[in-house]
């Protein structure tokens, strides 16, 4: 019997690169959505029946909670990794979705995401990047968390940008990190050597259970760019979509990865 295909270990980030990546990401939203007409608050997004109102206000109370989590009580010690939260969020649908509604309903856009950036920047950014905090999976540190608020500000300023036509910029380091993690989720899913994942410039991992490519050009590769991937990723767009639109390449018996997407929703 063939050993175990053996699991990646946690990527490592760099805390003062991840913290300017959620500062001018945050930036980025902000300049957009103070530039829309009232009207364009109303529009449908990709997310459900949420509206742009609720887009921005789920934004604001994503990047809000790590304030709110630094007001509770501090954890003995920080006990899960990033691998692990994509899987937390499912199980909190249904109160995250009422707790977005009733923020939206009750304050303005622009002043929401105003007071969210002035607390992350007095409430959040002073602490420690091993400072661990409570969350979902489990207690998480600051640095980690904020990896996390990278992906939640990459995702969907690509979901505001869908649905109001207005390009929202996405920060370097940002995009980077959000391509990393959402590539190791990957590989944690499906550990393996068979298949290998390029998302130039930011990442390549290795994944998929069968014979290991040791050498040469290997038998079955994907590879797609950054953005692409992370709608894959988070289901705003299908395997088989991509593959139409030749925005993802795949070669080898083994390379349709479509399976085993998405990874986030």
């Amino acid at each position: 019997m063939p050993p175990a295909a053996r699991k990646p270990r946690p990527r490592r980030y760099d805390p003062k690169k991840t913290r300017a990546a959620v500062t001018a990401q945050l930036a980025h939203v902000q300049e957009a959505v103070s530039a829309l007409a009232p009207g364009q608050l109303a529009l449908p997004t990709r997310l459900g029946d949420w509206t742009v109102r609720e887009l921005v206000a789920h934004l604001s109370l994503t990047l809000g909670s790590v304030a709110r989590s630094l007001a509770q009580p501090v954890p003995p010690r920080a006990a899960a990794t990033l691998l692990e939260w994509p899987s937390a969020a499912a199980p909190l649908a249904s109160d995250i979705d009422e707790r977005t509604r009733a923020l939206a309903a009750a304050h303005d856009p622009v002043e929401l995401l105003a007071r969210t950036a002035a607390e992350f920047a007095e409430v959040v950014l002073p602490e420690p990047d091993d400072r661990p905090l409570p969350s979902r999976p489990g207690a998480m540190t600051l640095a980690d968390i904020l990896v996390t608020r990278c992906v939640e500000l990459v995702v969907h300023s690509d979901d505001l940008a869908a649905a109001t036509g207005r390009e929202i910029p996405l920060d370097r380091q940002a995009l980077a990190a959000t391509t990393r993690l959402l590539a190791d989720v990957l590989a944690d899913r499906a550990p393996g050597g068979s298949v290998e994942l390029r998302i130039p410039p930011f990442a390549v991992v290795q994944c998929v259970a069968g014979p290991k490519h040791t050498r040469g050009t290997p038998p079955n590769v994907v590879e797609t760019d950054p953005l692409t991937w992370i709608r894959l990723a988070t289901g705003r767009t299908s395997w088989a979509e991509a593959r139409d639109a030749a925005t993802v390449s795949a070669s080898g018996e083994r390379s349709d990865i479509g399976g085993y997407l998405p990874l986030l929703s």
